[in-house]
């Protein structure tokens, strides 16, 4: 008898949501957990430490991608399932694609995070505006040299494309 995907996923999804509940009950961080499959077995966890570890960017996704690329020694994670306990933020949204997984499956969504005080709503708003109309001042200044990075990149031999 095989298992279909919508159950394996709800099954995942459950442990996950477990796992953001264990969070917030230690006190160790925000209400959010994520869980990496391969092959569908777990092969690594994260929780949101933000709070704790006094780093913005220790979401539970980045967190679980960061311990899954150390166990796979590989910096991207193909073939590879994430489920989050909630729609991903835009940051942890960009690092999903950048490690290049399968799917992603989550559960409660970004609706739902703001109506607890998670908005990540006003960033995809910035993220759309021309410089001069952020709330986050920001400015380009161009250089003659500003591709010279890329022209390096672009001619090395020993690059590792990613």
């Amino acid at each position: 008898m095989t298992t279909d995907i919508n159950t394996i996923d709800k099954h995942f999804l459950r442990q996950t949501i477990e796992l953001a509940i264990e969070n917030v009950k230690t006190g160790k961080g925000g209400p959010f957990a994520a869980i990496i499959t391969k092959e569908e077995k777990i092969i690594a966890k994260g929780t949101n430490i933000v709070t704790t570890s006094h780093d913005p960017t220790a979401h539970a996704e980045i967190s679980a991608i960061r311990n899954a690329c150390r166990l796979l020694n590989d910096f991207q994670l193909e073939g590879c399932t994430i489920y989050s306990s909630c729609e991903p933020c835009p940051m942890c949204l960009g690092a999903i694609y950048w490690a290049r997984f399968k799917r992603l499956v989550f559960a409660a969504d970004k609706c739902q995070a703001e109506k607890a005080g998670f908005d990540d709503a006003f960033i995809y708003k910035e993220i759309i505006l021309p410089y001069s109309q952020r709330n986050l001042k920001t400015e380009q200044i161009v250089l003659q040299e500003d591709n010279t990075p890329f022209d390096v990149w672009m001619d090395s031999n020993t690059k590792i494309e990613y």
